[in-house]
Protein backbone atom coordinates (compact mmCIF):
# COMPACT_ATOMS: atom_id res chain seq x y z
CA UNK A 1 0.00 0.00 0.00
CA UNK A 2 1.41 3.32 -0.86
CA UNK A 3 1.97 6.42 1.58
CA UNK A 4 0.06 9.20 0.98
CA UNK A 5 2.01 12.64 0.61
CA UNK A 6 0.31 15.80 2.12
CA UNK A 7 2.23 17.93 0.19
CA UNK A 8 1.37 21.96 0.76
CA UNK A 9 -0.01 23.27 -2.59
CA UNK A 10 -2.10 26.15 -1.03
CA UNK A 11 -0.44 29.42 -0.38
CA UNK A 12 -1.47 32.73 1.78
CA UNK A 13 0.15 35.46 1.02
CA UNK A 14 -0.32 38.60 3.45
CA UNK A 15 1.71 41.97 3.68
CA UNK A 16 3.86 43.40 6.44
CA UNK A 17 6.11 46.20 7.52
CA UNK A 18 9.13 45.55 7.91
CA UNK A 19 8.98 46.15 11.73
CA UNK A 20 6.31 43.58 11.84
CA UNK A 21 8.68 41.39 10.10
CA UNK A 22 11.16 42.03 12.11
CA UNK A 23 8.98 41.82 15.15
CA UNK A 24 7.72 37.62 13.70
CA UNK A 25 11.70 36.76 13.65
CA UNK A 26 12.78 38.00 16.30
CA UNK A 27 9.49 35.77 17.74
CA UNK A 28 10.26 32.70 16.12
CA UNK A 29 14.15 32.81 17.18
CA UNK A 30 12.75 32.27 20.74
CA UNK A 31 10.57 29.27 19.40
CA UNK A 32 11.55 25.65 18.59
CA UNK A 33 10.47 26.13 15.31
CA UNK A 34 13.12 26.22 12.46
CA UNK A 35 11.49 28.03 9.71
CA UNK A 36 8.91 31.11 9.70
CA UNK A 37 6.08 29.06 7.81
CA UNK A 38 6.82 26.42 10.64
CA UNK A 39 6.02 29.36 13.42
CA UNK A 40 3.74 30.71 11.22
CA UNK A 41 1.37 27.34 10.84
CA UNK A 42 1.53 26.63 14.22
CA UNK A 43 0.32 29.95 15.15
CA UNK A 44 -2.67 30.40 12.80
CA UNK A 45 -3.73 26.23 13.47
CA UNK A 46 -2.72 25.80 16.50
CA UNK A 47 -2.58 28.59 18.29
CA UNK A 48 0.31 27.90 20.21
CA UNK A 49 4.56 27.90 19.92
CA UNK A 50 6.56 26.44 22.47
CA UNK A 51 9.17 28.92 23.42
CA UNK A 52 12.88 28.23 24.45
CA UNK A 53 14.34 29.90 27.38
CA UNK A 54 17.73 30.07 28.55
CA UNK A 55 18.97 31.03 31.46
CA UNK A 56 22.84 33.03 31.19
CA UNK A 57 23.80 31.63 34.63
CA UNK A 58 23.46 28.29 33.53
CA UNK A 59 25.04 28.80 30.47
CA UNK A 60 28.58 30.44 31.95
CA UNK A 61 28.11 27.29 34.58
CA UNK A 62 28.07 24.98 31.73
CA UNK A 63 30.65 26.48 29.40
CA UNK A 64 32.66 26.21 32.64
CA UNK A 65 32.08 22.83 33.45
CA UNK A 66 32.81 21.42 30.06
CA UNK A 67 35.93 23.27 29.97
CA UNK A 68 37.34 21.38 32.97
CA UNK A 69 35.42 18.42 32.07
CA UNK A 70 37.79 18.73 29.02
CA UNK A 71 41.40 19.12 31.24
CA UNK A 72 39.99 16.59 33.92
CA UNK A 73 39.43 13.96 31.48
CA UNK A 74 43.16 15.02 29.83
CA UNK A 75 44.77 14.54 33.35
CA UNK A 76 43.03 11.19 33.42
CA UNK A 77 44.02 9.81 30.45
CA UNK A 78 48.12 10.98 31.19
CA UNK A 79 47.65 9.42 34.81
CA UNK A 80 45.70 5.82 33.44
CA UNK A 81 48.68 5.91 30.90
CA UNK A 82 51.23 5.85 33.72
CA UNK A 83 49.85 3.63 35.81
CA UNK A 84 49.71 1.38 32.62
CA UNK A 85 53.31 1.99 32.87
CA UNK A 86 53.98 1.32 36.47
CA UNK A 87 52.10 -2.42 36.17
CA UNK A 88 54.61 -2.98 33.66
CA UNK A 89 57.58 -2.29 35.90
CA UNK A 90 58.94 -5.62 38.31
CA UNK A 91 61.77 -4.22 39.50
CA UNK A 92 61.22 -2.15 42.98
CA UNK A 93 63.84 0.62 42.03
CA UNK A 94 61.98 0.75 38.74
CA UNK A 95 58.88 1.42 40.80
CA UNK A 96 60.12 3.52 43.27
CA UNK A 97 61.52 6.50 40.59
CA UNK A 98 57.90 6.10 38.72
CA UNK A 99 56.53 7.19 42.03
CA UNK A 100 58.92 10.62 42.05
CA UNK A 101 58.52 11.02 39.10
CA UNK A 102 54.75 10.85 38.52
CA UNK A 103 54.08 12.58 41.80
CA UNK A 104 53.98 16.31 40.08
CA UNK A 105 51.02 14.57 38.03
CA UNK A 106 48.97 13.29 41.37
CA UNK A 107 49.46 16.92 42.64
CA UNK A 108 47.97 18.35 39.07
CA UNK A 109 44.86 16.23 39.24
CA UNK A 110 44.25 16.80 42.70
CA UNK A 111 44.23 20.80 42.01
CA UNK A 112 42.48 20.23 39.34
CA UNK A 113 39.44 18.31 41.33
CA UNK A 114 39.61 20.94 43.90
CA UNK A 115 39.00 23.38 41.58
CA UNK A 116 35.82 21.95 40.18
CA UNK A 117 34.48 21.52 43.52
CA UNK A 118 35.27 24.98 44.05
CA UNK A 119 33.68 26.00 40.71
CA UNK A 120 30.70 24.09 41.21
CA UNK A 121 30.14 25.41 45.07
CA UNK A 122 30.36 28.95 43.72
CA UNK A 123 27.81 28.79 41.02
CA UNK A 124 25.79 26.56 43.37
CA UNK A 125 25.81 29.69 46.11
CA UNK A 126 24.76 32.19 43.37
CA UNK A 127 21.94 30.19 41.93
Amino acid sequence: MKAVKNNRTKFITFRLTPEEYTSITERCKTTTARKISIYMRSIVLDGKVTILTRDASLDAFMTELIKLRKELSAIGNNYNQAVKKLNSYSDYQDVKLWLLFHEKDHVLFSRKVEEIKSAINQFAESW
